[in-house]
């Protein structure tokens, strides 16, 4: 157990310590990798539009065509006040559901009772997914953002639980054996002393994880009515709007972008203590 814990924390802390700053997490570091980037991009777009010339703009929009709707939303406005609704449901949903799942996760990894007394539930209540749970949402909190909230706090906290709690629970008892001759008796301090800055590698990458799905539970929270991007992606496919949805989902795989790299930079600064 201890081989296999080390090892994937050297694989977590490699990838952390290989990054060398922003540039790196944008991928601009190596000048051979942006080029083949670059590269598969414009590649991939001359494939879209060859397609394009084929088919009905119903079926595939050109690159062009969702150019040109990408532009008429945003200067509409529409755009932005959708994207400031999804952020209004999907900070307080990612926040809490984060949270929750990690703080369980590490308690029920770290508690062999609590584990024991809630091994029935979990996994009774973990394949449920957060989509059948629209019912109550709407029951509990109504057509508003704290019902997308819920919905995307759902999806969070089963990530961020599961990630926490096989990083605590694949911590070396050699740490554990260390941390009692160093003095460690109590199980918060042995926690806060060794189990957690362990297990922040496998914690971190969980989070990570969370934040890209949280993002496409967005489109899901927002099918019963709230408005935001998801909701804006429905209405334009439902009017056959093909180069308005595919705009408004480039927004979203954007913002998921923005996030990733924001948090692989802190996640760096966080575990530079690895490198």
């Amino acid at each position: 157990m201890a081989t296999d814990t080390g090892g994937r924390f050297d694989e977590a802390g490699g990838d952390v310590s290989g990054a060398t700053g922003l540039r790196a997490d944008l991928g601009l570091g190596d000048t051979r990798r942006l080029r083949r980037g670059v590269g598969g991009v414009v590649g991939f777009v001359v494939v879209w539009h060859l397609v394009s010339l084929t088919t009905s703009p119903i079926v595939l929009p050109s690159p062009a065509a969702v150019a040109e709707a990408f532009v008429v939303e945003l200067a509409s406005g529409t755009m932005t006040a959708a994207l400031l609704s999804s952020v209004r449901h999907w900070i307080p949903g990612t926040v809490v559901g984060t949270g929750l799942g990690v703080g369980a996760g590490v308690a029920f990894g770290w508690s062999r009772v609590l584990d024991d007394v809630t091994a029935p539930l979990v996994r009774a209540l973990r394949p449920v997914p957060p989509l059948a749970l629209i019912g109550f949402a709407i029951a509990w909190f109504g057509l508003n953002h704290a019902g997308a909230a819920f919905i995307i706090a759902v999806g969070a906290f089963w990530i961020n639980f599961y990630a926490a709690y096989g990083a605590v629970e694949g911590v070396s008892e050699d740490l554990l054996d260390v941390g009692r001759t160093l003095g460690v008796r109590d199980d918060l301090d042995m926690i806060r002393s060794v189990v957690l800055p362990a297990s922040l590698p496998g914690i971190t990458t969980g989070i990570r994880t969370g934040l890209g799905r949280c993002w496409m539970l967005v489109v899901a929270a927002e099918i019963f009515g709230v408005p935001g991007i998801g909701r804006e992606i429905l209405r334009a496919s439902n009017n056959l709007l093909v180069d308005t949805s595919i705009a408004y989902i480039l927004v979203l795989s954007l913002m998921y972008l923005v996030v990733d790299v924001a948090f692989r930079a802190t996640q760096r600064r966080v575990l530079a203590w690895q490198a």
